[in-house]
């Protein structure tokens, strides 16, 4: 599933355009085809084609893993979950096998919701915040802090990392990124949360900022056929690397299963915290 970076990096491509498609910023909404029916959240096929048509994209941004796209009177919101992605491509292609939703623009353009295992959603609202009101704090959002992180982390008795995976916790992280800051601020998944120290706390802050900072600068990261374009899988520490050496002290990653996540972290660099027991580790 795409996370912070991967979302960031389609809104910006939504918004600025690239070599491959030209941005949606701008463009009116001539039409629309729903492919797909559940595709739509809210509100009915027939209030959206109505509410939606005649509108403009004036902005494209990102909350948490929600896509939204600021139209001129309401705000479409979409994620993307296990396999959504967009394409901008001209109106007169056929529709793709999985396209679910097509918005007709103008310029003989269309922004196509492609969904192979049709998880993703989208909402069209005038109010956001009845979709995404239940969101944690941005990690990146200047005002949040790691005094912040530490009063939250102190409030919850729960392993670390499923923590970090629970998105009115913290918003935007996944799998990736978590494996890799945990990895960073050298604390184990299974640390639990409000054992933490203030020290080590600030450490998972820094490292949460520079994992997704760095995944953003990459344009997130390429690692099978859901999302595409990014590099920052040629920079992974632990993730998808059992078996290799810890690029720091050079012994095997390991993989182990945390809260039903596949999960990598180095046995040297991550100590395992003595309040967890059953843990197989893995090197392969």
């Amino acid at each position: 599933m795409p996370e912070l970076p991967e979302v960031e990096t389609i809104a910006f491509i939504l918004r600025q355009g690239n070599d491959d498609q030209p941005p949606v910023t701008g463009r009116q909404i001539l039409d629309t085809q729903l492919l797909w029916e559940r595709t739509l959240a809210t509100p009915s096929p027939a209030e959206f084609k109505s509410s939606i048509v005649g509108q403009r994209i004036e902005d494209t941004g990102r909350r948490g893993k929600y896509l939204l796209l600021q139209l001129s009177a309401d705000t479409l919101i979409i994620h993307l979950r296990m396999s959504g992605d967009l394409f901008v491509e001209p109106a007169a292609l056929p529709p793709a096998p999985h396209h679910r939703l097509i918005l007709n623009l103008d310029s003989g353009l269309r922004l196509a919701f492609n969904d192979t295992r049709k998880f993703g959603r989208v909402w069209l609202t005038s109010n956001p915040e009845k979709v995404l009101n239940g969101l944690g704090p941005e990690p990146l959002d200047p005002a949040f802090t790691a005094g912040d992180l530490h009063q939250r982390l102190q409030a919850r008795r729960r392993q670390l990392k499923p923590l970090l995976l629970d998105q009115s916790f913290l918003a935007g992280l996944g799998n990736i990124y978590t494996d890799e800051a945990l990895n960073l601020s050298r604390l184990h998944p299974l640390a639990i949360a409000n054992t933490l120290t203030e020290e080590q706390t600030r450490r998972l802050w820094n490292a949460i900022r520079q994992v997704l900072r760095a995944g953003i600068r990459s344009n997130g990261a390429s690692i099978d056929w859901v999302y595409r374009g990014g590099s920052y899988q040629h920079q992974f520490r632990v993730y998808k690397r059992a078996g290799e050496p810890c690029p720091e002290c050079g012994t095997k990653i390991v993989r182990i299963v945390v809260g039903q996540r596949g999960t990598h972290l180095c046995p040297n660099c991550q100590p395992f915290p003595s309040l967890a027991r059953g843990i197989t580790l893995q090197e392969g």
